[in-house]
């Protein structure tokens, strides 16, 4: 079992799964505190590193690509602050940090262990969650994201007011964080819906205007949907050839024209009184019969 402790969190490795602890120190993001512990199978795991710094250093675990919704969905864009897949370490820690490293890094990966991922290894973040934020307040449970608009909110957009989504619906979701002046936004792309609409038009979307924690709380929603919505590297579900379909034979294909032409017959001679409503019945079932056999 190697062991990396510090104010910032715990992490574990023991030969198979590297579990990573949010600590309770002030400091610690509320990113972290609100994903919680993070159980990572040494098969998603890319590599561990070890970044020396001037007064830290970090310890910084790669997940392989499509392993995380987490990630999937970030892009890299959570500040060090916040990404959960990283670790301050004091001086006096780099010898534990070391042997942590060294311990990922050279474990025995199973035979066939992908490079990435067709489905997601991670569960994503737990559900039901909910963020609130200068907007509106936005919300995942599981099977639909729901969005209550605040008084920030465009006037159009509250006079909508609480808009419900089924993720059935849903074709995927848009994250990106506030940078300097340009604003954030987390936008649900709805199935057969522009999505060419500015943010602050878009019933959809939900802007990030402040760059504050809690905004940076929305990627935990956006990547339980992301979770539950089919995975982008999946292979692509293809329609069965037409070449490849059984196809009927002459003689089947002749002995059904046959039968509809003396269904036809039977129809005239009911309407015209030569069959009666019980004999047209017995002739149409024995036809029907053939038709199905």
């Amino acid at each position: 079992m190697a062991e990396l402790t510090s104010h910032f969190g715990t992490w574990t490795f023991d030969g198979q799964t590297l579990r990573i602890t949010p600590g309770t120190h002030r400091r610690v993001h509320k990113v972290r505190k609100v994903l919680g512990e993070l159980a990572i199978p040494l098969t998603a795991i890319a590599g561990l590193s070890y970044e020396p710094g001037r007064k830290t250093g970090r310890v910084r675990v790669r997940l392989k690509p499509g392993a995380d919704p987490l990630s999937q969905i970030a892009g890299g864009r959570l500040g060090d602050n916040a990404d959960p897949y990283q670790l301050t370490v004091e001086p006096e820690q780099q010898q534990a940090a070391g042997y942590l490293v060294d311990a990922v890094n050279f474990s025995p990966r199973p035979d066939g262990t992908p490079e990435t991922f067709d489905r997601y290894v991670l569960p994503g973040p737990a559900v039901p969650v909910t963020v609130s934020v200068g907007e509106g307040s936005v919300s995942c449970d599981g099977s639909r994201v729901a969005i209550d608009w605040g008084w920030q909110a465009p006037e159009a957009k509250r006079k909508l007011g609480r808009k419900e989504l089924s993720l059935t619906a849903l074709d995927g979701v848009d994250w990106r964080p506030m940078v300097g002046l340009n604003d954030g936004l987390l936008r649900f792309r709805v199935r057969g819906l522009d999505t060419a609409l500015p943010p602050e038009a878009d019933p959809h979307c939900v802007r990030l205007l402040w760059g504050t924690e809690n905004e940076l709380l929305t990627v935990l929603v956006a990547a339980a949907v992301v979770a539950r919505l089919p995975h982008p590297n999946a292979p692509a579900v293809s329609e069965p050839d037409e070449r490849d379909r059984p196809q009927p034979d002459a003689s089947s294909l002749e002995e059904v024209d046959g039968v509809l032409r003396r269904l036809r017959e039977l129809g005239d001679l009911h309407r015209d009184g030569i069959l009666d409503d019980d004999e047209f019945a017995a002739a149409k079932q024995a036809l029907l019969r053939r038709l199905s056999g």
